[in-house]
């Protein structure tokens, strides 16, 4: 046995005996269940990580510690030759991941005590000492609202605000949103993305979807459209989308923010292709080429039909999707920032065939960063706002005027501002506009007659 091997022995033995005394200590302020963790090799590293909400990391830094010693102790039957070499590298590579991610948590452990990152010196000559100060020291106290914004801990707690659900009567025509919550798992914890929001919108509509980063704006489409199955009830003109989504899925059409076309192809060819693909079986030739041209006409694609998809300008390219999607003659129409890169002018001819596209019965439903352009072609506005425990909530459903009356602003820029966190920028205002529209749709819909007013015209 070599003198390297000796000396990893005698720093594991004194490293397993001081970390181990010192996390024992330090577990009680991190309020550890049980505390006999601090002294298996691996598991104490997941159990201190997840008390820092790292549990990814945690486990991953358990993994390597179990393989390290694993390494260790087979390095120790296998010495010399290409065998020993190989197990030497081994053993090299899985200190420096190991390493390397129990940096990151200490890291988190500097955030939770609110000390300075110089504490990282002494944390390399022996790791074990800073967490034996800090569970020792009576100065230092944790404290987890100093990590929220670096764990990704939103949605893990909804904000304790009222919300009326129960009132809610779903409508046969249209589009009637039931969403109780949808909810993800994130190494066991449970995560809110939204809560609460239910409403119906009637056909021939163009609705704004409207909210900030991490609102839910994303996750409720995805919802709707099926593509992520929340807690909900989405009835599509009386069909149940989620029981029935076979038979549905053709009359939803989703264009997303980025053009997924093929640039070599001509666009009549593009939109056959699409064509080709959407149509059930059941629809003849004739009835599709006869779609295909209705739609051409509609967007203004007809004249070049026949040049090539990557000679067009952006704002052709983004009426190629929308055709490549309307070819099915959806019921439901959803476009991720139809607009997006395009200047005003082309961004209002853009929504201007969204208006009538929506004028034929159908449901459209689009986000844009640049709303107060066009937001005179809308019908109805949905608001969401990040509540304070990091979940998406409905703060407002209605007419443009009439969101503007509630919340008191005119445009709807000053609006998503309102409703942002103070860290974005804006006023922080979501829950009290969330709990507000909430009242108003249920218990407090009374209250606010028997005063003589009411907040915004019910829709």
């Amino acid at each position: 046995m070599n003198y390297y091997y000796w000396f990893v022995i005698a720093c594991a033995v004194f490293d397993w005996i001081f970390f181990s005394v010192a996390l024992f200590i330090l577990a009680g302020k991190l309020k550890w269940k049980k505390k006999w963790p601090a002294f298996i090799p691996g598991f104490r590293l997941f159990s201190l990580g997840d008390s820092v909400e790292l549990a990814k990391e945690g486990l991953i830094c358990g993994i390597f510690d179990g393989l390290f010693l694993i390494s260790t102790v087979v390095g120790l039957f296998i010495q010399g030759g290409r065998t020993g070499q190989f197990f030497s590298l081994i053993h090299f590579v899985l200190f420096v991941f190991l390493f390397s991610y129990r940096i990151r948590i200490f890291l988190q452990i500097i955030n939770l005590f609110g000390v300075k990152k110089s504490w990282l010196i002494p944390w390399f000559i022996a790791n074990w000492l800073p967490l034996l100060i800090f569970g020792i020291g009576k100065k230092f106290q944790p404290d987890k609202t100093r990590i929220i914004d670096e764990t990704g801990m939103a949605g893990q707690k909804p904000a304790d605000i009222a919300s009326a659900p129960e009132v809610f009567t779903p409508q046969n025509e249209g589009l009637s949103i039931q969403l109780k919550k949808r909810t993800v798992r994130d190494f066991g914890k449970k995560r809110y993305l939204l809560k609460d929001v239910c409403l119906n919108i009637p056909n021939n509509s163009l609705v704004l979807l409207l909210g900030g980063s991490g609102a839910g704006k994303t996750t409720l489409i995805n919802a709707i459209i099926g593509y992520e199955k929340a807690d909900a009830k989405i009835l599509l003109n009386g069909t149940n989308v989620y029981k029935k989504y076979k038979s549905v899925k053709h009359k939803i059409g989703f264009v997303p923010q980025q053009n997924l076309i093929r640039t070599k192809d001509t666009v009549i060819k593009t939109v056959n292709d699409a064509a080709d693909l959407k149509f059930p079986t059941s629809v003849t030739k004739e009835e599709r080429e006869k779609k295909i041209k209705e739609v051409l006409d509609l967007l203004g694609l007809s004249s070049g039909q026949d040049g090539l998809v990557a000679k067009k300008s952006g704002g052709q390219l983004r009426r190629i999707c929308i055709a490549m999607e309307l070819v099915t003659d959806p019921e439901l129409f959803i476009l991720d920032e139809p607009d997006s890169g395009l200047d005003g002018v082309i961004s209002r001819e853009i929504f201007t065939k969204l208006r009538q596209i929506a004028n034929e019965n159908r449901i459209v439903i689009a986000i844009t960063h640049t709303p107060d352009r066009v937001i005179d072609l809308f019908d109805k506005v949905i608001v969401l706002g990040k509540d304070s425990g990091h979940v998406g909530r409905l703060a407002f459903y209605g007419s443009p005027d009439e969101a503007k009356e509630f919340f008191g602003r005119d445009s709807m820029e000053e609006i998503v501002m309102c409703m942002n966190s103070t860290d974005e920028g804006g006023e922080g205002r979501a829950d009290e506009f969330i709990e507000k529209f909430a009242a108003y749709r249920g218990f407090g819909e009374k209250e606010e007659k028997n005063h003589g007013r009411r907040i915004f015209r019910k829709s």
